[in-house]
Formats: structure tokens, C-alpha cells, sequence
């Protein structure tokens, strides 16, 4: 059944990239005389297709929830609107996709020397013959393997101060909606991309089935960062990572700064967290944001400044005025 699911829909938009490249994107390659990327830019355009359909498949079902049980009303919706710039860069996954072929030559060279050197390296499809060969049961090991990859990924964002500010751009909104997962610095995409493309490769992943892969969690994570007032119920709530869940996390003074390490870093799933004593169950629906916020520090309104303010904590974290204000404040 699922590799049914899954041959329809490659089926459908493969059809749609061979469309589009035929009628629309190498004429424009030949006109420009870039016929050298012919390859990678059909390549390129499945990952795209894909990318449009995810984000009109997630408005069209969000967008009403929001509107139908919301946790917060806002007169203005300014910083929302910033988000969607945000949500078409990432969810193109052209970062992701570049990564993933870019280290693909590099993985290939690994692989023979492994194979010279009578090395073998983890291949899914042979760790229980019969079983693990199944399609649908080597997709869900992917999957695990990248959520737990991810849960850890999460954790270091938090745990590392230069790391922080970087993704303290995705905490500073304080409308969070539908489209606030993508609200990421760039620096941050091109490392996660980099990392996962690593991960998927080292495992094994094939590339349709990593576009896939990439594509479900960003169409969850979409649905975790909703500005919807939704429960899974107990046990619910225990398999998979729910709007309450998640907003926990990016609630103020606690998610991220007010308790010992933090909580709520999962991605998909919640055991991660159940597992490292990271979970927090609460469905209070505190308001989201950075405590210093309140204080009257600036993240950024807009796209580019959200970037540099980013760059600007970053160099604050190195002078040597910074540093030594940590080593005097640690002696006290």
C-alpha cells in the first residue's frame, strides 16, 4: 500500500517536472546558454514542485484551524507576514537538496574505499532480511534515525551560545502561525541542511525517498508551530509532537531559558524527550518569545535585519569586553 501511495504520487510529480522543464525551464537554459546545469537543474525542479505543493497543502488545511480554534487574536499581522518569505526559501529545499548532491561524490569515494579495505558499512535493506527489505519498514527506519538526529541537532542550538543566536531568530517571533517553523537565519538552513544531508547519506537514503523524508517533517513541524488551540489527548500527545507540545517550547521563561535544559526539542516524535527527561506536559498556552524581549531588546522586524542583529549577538558573544564580563560574573 505504501509503495503504492508513494509510485502514484512520484508518478504525478514527475509528470509535472518533465512538463515544466520541457516547456518552461531549458529554454530559458538554452536562451542563457546554461546548458551545463541541464542535469542538476531537472533534478532540482522535483524538489521544488514538491516544495509548492506542501505549502499549499499546508494552508489550505491550517489556515481554517487557525481561524476556527486560535490561541491568540492579533490586530496585526506584520510579523506573520515576515514568516512567509521565510516558509518559500525553505520549503524550495534548494539548500537541502544542494548539500545532498553535493556530498554525494564525496560519500561515493568513502564507499570504495570501505569496499577496498573489506569494510562494511550500515545498510538498512540487510539488518533483518524479510523484514527491513520492506519498503514502508526502511522508510520509517529514515525516519527514525533523522528525528533523533534532529532531537539532538535541536538540543545544541540551545545548549551552544553563538549557536543560540542564530536560532533565537526563530524564537523571537512572538505571533507564532503556520508559517513560523521556516523562521530561520540562513546561516542556521545552510548548517541543518548540511547536517541531515550527512546523516541521510550515511544511512543510505535515496534521494527521492530524503525529498519525502524532508517534506513530512516540515509539513509537521508546520502544523506543531500553529497558531491552533489543539490537544492529541494523552496518549496522543505521547506519539506524536502536537501544537500544545511544541508552543510549551517557545513559551517564555520556559521552552528554551527558564528551566535547567530547557524542554520540548522534538521534532516528530516526543520519546526523545520522554527518553532524556527533556518532556513538559503543561497545555498552558503562555505567550511566545525571548524574556529579554520584554526588556526591550530587538530581534528584528524585518527579513534582513533579523540576519544581522543575529551577526551583530554573535560578535558581542566574541569581543573580548563580552568574555571577560563572563569570567568576572563566573568568579563572583
Amino acid at each position: 500500500m505504501f509503495h503504492l501511495i508513494f509510485s502514484f504520487l512520484d508518478s504525478f510529480v514527475s509528470t509535472v517536472q518533465t512538463m515544466l522543464y520541457v516547456d518552461v525551464v531549458q529554454p530559458l537554459l538554452f536562451r542563457f546558454n546554461l546548458m551545463d546545469y541541464d542535469e542538476d537543474t531537472y533534478d532540482s525542479l522535483y524538489w521544488v514542485i514538491v516544495g509548492v505543493l506542501e505549502v499549499l497543502a499546508m494552508y489550505a488545511l491550517l489556515r481554517p484551524l487557525e481561524a476556527l480554534r486560535p490561541v491568540e487574536q492579533w490586530e496585526n499581522r506584520k510579523a506573520v507576514r515576515v514568516d512567509v518569505i521565510y516558509t518559500w526559501i525553505a520549503k524550495l529545499g534548494i539548500l537541502n537538496l544542494f548539500f545532498f548532491f553535493a556530498l554525494q561524490p564525496f560519500f561515493d569515494n568513502v564507499q570504495a574505499w570501505l569496499r577496498l579495505h573489506n569494510i562494511s558499512n550500515i545498510e538498512f535493506d540487510n539488518l533483518w532480511p524479510g523484514v527491513t527489505t520492506q519498503p514502508l519498514v526502511t522508510f520509517v527506519m529514515y525516519l527514525l534515525v533523522l528525528d533523533f538526529a534532529g532531537y539532538w541537532y535541536h538540543r545544541w542550538q540551545h545548549r551552544i551560545g553563538l549557536w543560540w543566536e542564530l536560532h533565537a531568530v526563530h524564537h523571537s517571533q512572538q505571533q507564532m502561525s503556520l508559517w513560523s517553523d521556516d523562521r530561520n537565519h540562513l546561516l542556521d538552513d545552510l548548517l541543518q541542511a548540511s547536517f541531515f544531508a550527512v546523516i541521510a547519506l550515511v544511512i543510505g537514503v535515496p534521494p527521492l525517498q530524503f525529498v519525502v523524508l524532508i517534506a513530512i517533517t516540515n509539513l509537521a513541524q508546520s502544523v506543531q508551530h500553529a497558531n491552533i488551540r489543539l490537544h492529541f489527548g494523552w496518549l496522543g500527545e505521547r506519539l506524536l509532537v502536537s501544537p500544545t507540545f511544541h508552543r510549551r517550547h517557545h513559551a517564555i521563561g520556559y521552552g528554551h531559558e527558564g528551566l535547567k535544559y530547557s524542554c520540548n526539542f522534538g521534532v516528530l516524535f516526543p520519546w526523545w524527550d520522554m527518553l532524556f527527561r527533556s518532556a513538559s506536559w503543561s497545555r498552558e498556552m503562555e505567550p511566545t518569545g525571548i524574556a529579554d524581549q520584554l526588556e526591550g531588546r530587538r530581534y528584528g522586524e524585518g527579513f534582513w535585519e533579523q540576519h544581522w542583529l543575529a551577526f551583530v549577538r554573535i560578535a558581542g558573544h566574541l569581543s573580548p569586553k563580552c568574555r571577560n564580563g563572563r569570567s568576572d560574573a563566573a568568579a563572583v
